[in-house]
């Protein structure tokens, strides 16, 4: 926690958000990283996001388990969806969304979308069904495939 810490604090001096994460396995640290958002103008440029694809790229796979993370603050929900799909083992976090919410970060429109008490800011409709399902059964025929 101690590296995740430092890096939430290369962040903020950088103009950062005060987020910080690593990622280690077998007790060896894989990669470390500091929210990037308003440095790349980039939204998903989170910390764990960030670490998990330095992560991904050093040990050449989309699939980390066995892995630990540790980050400064309890995941948003695109980060542990992220966390979720990278198949990480372990999630120890500093401070909690509440203490993120009380400084600006608030996350709480999204829980609430996801719990079902709001609708989305934007529309969402699907289209082209037919069209969109043949890419499915092209995929599904192929013996390559790698499942993820």
């Amino acid at each position: 926690m101690r590296i995740a810490i430092d890096e939430a604090k290369k962040g903020i001096k950088k103009g950062g958000g005060p987020f910080g994460a690593v990622i280690v396995k077998n007790n060896k640290l894989i990669a470390k990283a500091h929210n990037a958002v308003t440095l790349s103008n980039d939204p998903t440029a989170h910390a764990e996001i960030c670490a998990i694809r330095k992560a991904c790229k050093k040990l050449k796979t989309f699939d980390l388990h066995g892995c630990v993370i540790y980050s400064t603050c309890e995941p948003c929900p695109m980060c542990f969806s992220a966390i979720h799909w990278a198949r990480i083992s372990t999630v120890f976090y500093g401070t909690t969304k509440k203490d993120a919410m009380l400084i600006g970060f608030d996350d709480k429109l999204l829980y609430d979308i996801l719990e079902k008490k709001r609708k989305p800011a934007f529309l969402m409709k699907q289209i082209d069904y037919i069209e969109n399902k043949v890419l499915f059964g092209d995929w599904s025929k192929l013996k390559s495939k790698k499942l993820y």
